[in-house]
């Protein structure tokens, strides 16, 4: 399957959205074209410029065949040619951790972002983790495809004991925050539990996991300005929504910092007063 080309790939500036429910028909997303052109006009007022469709995939409710994907990514890429719309929609899935997920996409039944084979949305249940699960993500590890945990913040087990993440990262994936969840738009306790994942390394890449241009459009700058407010780093944030993002979508290699523990955070606070 081919790849589509982001829009401007020599420019640094530009963001890129990982997570977007952006074509239309096809899940819980926009039930139009005329709706996802204006989540589309938003995401550039925002400095969005290259998008990935992820529709939910095999969550009990939408199955979304890769071919779907493909077909609706080139659809709407046709409409924003024609309309001199400087925007690109690559392909994706949200691929939810059903039985056997991991021979799912090794097959080909769900797609890797952008066809490269190389990184893959996951989308775990809101209230737990599927039993299997952690072998299931080692299994795609194992084939060179490196799963991105979707919004883990907004799951119930991991607000309440994050410490479960730490394994998961430990074997090579990376975690997806939503950037409604960081601003407190989606509630305190995936605010919380994004705040946390931001000061203590366990979150990569932020995305906007937008629905429709109504309550979820797709906006990524509220959550980088409060993300740098935690990091302290405005670089260190902008990074979430450009530099990883580009490496997710060309299919290279990221490297990440390894995540903090409680007790190593407060040996570096403690060692500013030394």
């Amino acid at each position: 399957m081919k790849r589509v080309r982001a829009e401007n790939p020599e420019s640094t500036a530009h963001m890129i959205d990982i997570h977007c429910h952006i074509l239309p028909g096809i899940d819980d997303g926009p039930l139009s074209i005329a709706e996802s052109l204006v989540m589309v006009d938003q995401a550039l007022a925002d400095g969005i410029k290259t998008i990935v469709a992820t529709p939910h995939t095999f969550n009990g409710v939408y199955t979304t065949p890769s071919e779907a994907v493909t077909g609706g990514v080139d659809s709407l890429n046709r409409i924003l040619t024609d309309k001199n719309i400087r925007l690109r929609i690559c392909p994706g899935a949200e691929v939810h951790t059903c039985d056997v997920f991991s021979r799912k996409i090794i097959d080909g039944l769900a797609g890797t972002i952008n066809h490269t084979g190389k990184y893959v949305l996951v989308e775990f249940p809101f209230q737990t983790i599927n039993p299997g699960t952690s072998e299931e993500l080692f299994q795609l590890k194992l084939k060179g495809i490196t799963p991105i945990i979707a919004h883990p913040e907004r799951n119930i087990l991991f607000q309440r004991d994050i410490d479960q993440l730490y394994d998961i990262v430990g074997m090579g994936c990376l975690v997806q925050i939503t950037a409604m969840s960081i601003t407190g738009e989606l509630g305190t306790a995936a605010m919380g539990c994004a705040h946390t994942l931001l000061q203590r390394h366990l979150a990569h890449v932020i995305a906007s996991d937008a629905h429709s241009p109504g309550s979820r459009p797709p906006i990524l700058s509220n959550g980088v300005d409060a993300a740098a407010d935690i990091l302290g780093s405005m670089a260190e944030a902008r990074k979430m929504v450009t530099d990883i993002p580009r490496a997710i979508l060309c299919g290279d290699s990221i490297e990440i910092p390894d995540p903090l523990r409680p007790l190593e955070m407060k040996k570096k606070w403690w060692q500013v007063f030394r």
